[in-house]
């Protein structure tokens, strides 16, 4: 895959100073510079991840997706062309801005902004974030992922994987219909709801220890209004999470513990169970849709729905065996397994 990681995302904003708070304060991100009409934020040893415009919009202004380098950049700006798309490449002032060796520009099939970038700046300078954090885990993976919500998947789904390169996931089509892609050992980088309308859902950020999540959740309990979906875990790529509402109208999801696939042989299959294991009770769904989605939880729960966290090196201890019942629960799936 040409395509290596979800490297930056540009984002539209009515005030600097709410989203200066909420990026770090909240988030923890490290605000590392700010102008008159624009934030710099970093989670990583990158210059920048996360760019705030204030230009009195809402939602996401543009998505910077990585490449190796500048060959892998002219290969993929002419599979765009030779579907009709117009590419441009960018000019150096916005190279320098984007803090990147060199870029393309383009609109995908909706009106979304792509930038393909390679040589990204870094720092040797430590990551100092907005609040007490573990950190973010990034690197290879990249900044996270980002959700994008459409009229209709099928505009979009084409350009995406036959184009761009992405390779599918899984998909479900209860309580709505979404589509999952990865290109890396991230479960997806890139993901799509059909909604109506086209935009951006959420932009997902991984933290290496679950206390921070929990921390973070308390510091959005005290604003519950801020909560766009609850605590809880996901089916596919099992991260622990909730999502908060950002102050340009669209939610992040803070999460932690989520899968590594091996991009190689994975197979994409349907999800049937709903999007989550337990808990993510979602405020932007409708009641119809709230309400099958608990239904769904409540049918994996009732099935026995169980899956084990993903840990990295160090942010974990193997606690004593203390239930006989799952010892031998676990012995006899072994041995039917």
């Amino acid at each position: 895959m040409e395509l290596q990681s979800l490297g930056y995302i540009g984002i539209h904003a009515k005030n600097l100073e709410d989203w200066a708070g909420y990026g770090s304060r909240f988030l923890g991100l490290q605000l590392v510079d700010k102008s008159r009409a624009s934030l710099a934020f970093r989670m990583d040893d990158r210059k920048q991840r996360v760019i705030v415009h204030e230009d009195g919009g809402e939602g996401a202004g543009f998505y910077g997706w990585e490449v190796v380098d500048d060959a892998a950049l002219d290969r993929i700006a002419a599979r765009i062309e030779a579907t009709g798309v117009q590419v441009a490449r960018a000019s150096r002032a916005l190279a320098e801005e984007r803090k990147v060796k060199d870029l393309i520009v383009f609109n995908d099939p909706v009106g979304n902004r792509v930038e393909i970038f390679h040589g990204p700046e870094t720092t040797t300078e430590t990551f100092k974030p907005g609040r007490s954090i573990s950190g973010f885990r990034t690197g290879p993976l990249g900044m996270g992922h980002a959700v994008l919500t459409c009229a209709s998947i099928d505009d979009v789904l084409p350009f995406y994987q036959d184009v761009l390169g992405f390779k599918p996931s899984d998909f479900i089509l209860r309580p709505f219909r979404a589509y999952f892609f990865h290109v890396n050992a991230r479960h997806h980088s890139l993901a799509f709801i059909e909604t109506g309308k086209n935009g951006i859902h959420h932009l997902m950020m991984e933290l290496c220890y679950l206390d921070d999540v929990g921390q973070a959740y308390d510091l959005a309990l005290a604003k519950p209004e801020t909560i766009g979906t609850t605590l809880g875990r996901h089916v596919n790529d099992h991260m622990t999470s909730f999502y908060s509402w950002t102050p340009s109208n669209f939610l992040v999801e803070y999460g932690w513990g989520g899968r590594s696939i091996d991009p190689a042989t994975w197979t994409p299959h349907e999800r049937t169970e709903g999007p989550s294991l337990w808990g993510h009770d979602r405020a932007w769904l409708d009641d119809k849709g709230r309400a099958e989605a608990r239904a769904l939880r409540v049918a994996t729960a009732e099935a026995g729905g169980r899956t084990p966290v993903n840990v990295m090196d160090g942010n974990h201890q193997l606690a004593r065996d203390v239930c006989p019942w799952w010892d031998a629960t676990v012995t006899a799936r072994k041995k039917t397994g």
